[in-house]
């Protein structure tokens, strides 16, 4: 039976938790070989099916040599940028650690690691597609969040850009930006009085959930999509159109 992913080698960033896992586990279902990032020394046994590759982006010597690993990966064709970090606190109360920590994380790695990855896709001459996490905050905002939204609005920009420089090579780059997604650290953060108030916001009167941030990222990054570049698609239950 034909899968949407057969042949396909795909590396996801932050796939042990939340949205990357949903996204890696969806690819793997599909007949992806796929290979993930995480910090912890071993992933879940759920996802011992995944390649799971070790490294911690806040450290620069480790994320160089990881770099070179991407460089190599086999009939790597899918990059999707999905780790990232937020921490909340009103604009003058952000240290420049926290500010650094998460320009890190969110917005130098991808940026590298998309050069890494284009470099082995046209090396190897073959077409690609990458896919950058962004936010909702990317384009709206909301208080304590200056650090995490222009690290977010980065990601857009360093998307549309990429996506002219990597036209001619045959790799499409889009972003996808969610919403209001139920993942365990949102439970955990927000409780349940705390998720009632967030669907009250959302046209959807739900919060979304990681597979349905799985299936747009698929589509974006699989063979039917052969012609969207350069773009953000929203996935927010409406949230950002009220």
């Amino acid at each position: 039976m034909y899968s949407l992913f057969e042949n396909k080698v795909a590396l996801v960033t932050g796939g042990t938790r939340g949205i990357g896992k949903s996204i890696a586990l969806y690819l793997h279902d599909h007949g992806a070989k796929v290979f993930i990032t995480g910090r912890d020394e071993f992933p879940s046994s759920e996802l011992k099916i995944l390649n799971y590759l070790k490294v911690d982006f806040f450290d620069r010597q480790k994320t160089s040599s990881f770099i070179k690993k991407v460089t190599t990966i086999p009939n790597l064709s899918i990059l999707i940028n999905c780790a990232g970090i937020n921490i909340v606190n009103s604009l003058e109360k952000v240290s420049l650690k926290d500010f650094d920590q998460i320009h890190e994380v969110n917005t130098r790695t991808p940026y590298i690691l998309m050069q890494a990855a284009a470099q082995n896709m046209i090396n190897g001459k073959r077409s690609g597609k990458i896919l950058n996490i962004a936010s909702i905050w990317a384009s709206h905002t909301k208080g304590g969040r200056s650090a995490y939204c222009s690290s977010k609005s980065a990601i857009l920009g360093m998307t549309r850009a990429a996506s002219i420089d990597f036209a001619a090579k045959g790799i499409l780059v889009n972003a996808l930006s969610p919403g209001f997604i139920c993942t365990d650290l949102t439970e955990r953060t927000l409780g349940v009085e705390g998720i009632k108030e967030m669907e009250s916001l959302v046209p959807l009167k739900r919060l979304g959930k990681p597979e349905e941030i799985a299936e747009a990222a698929a589509f974006l990054v699989g063979p039917h999509n052969t012609y969207i570049t350069g773009q953000n698609i929203i996935v927010d239950g409406g949230f950002t159109i009220v």
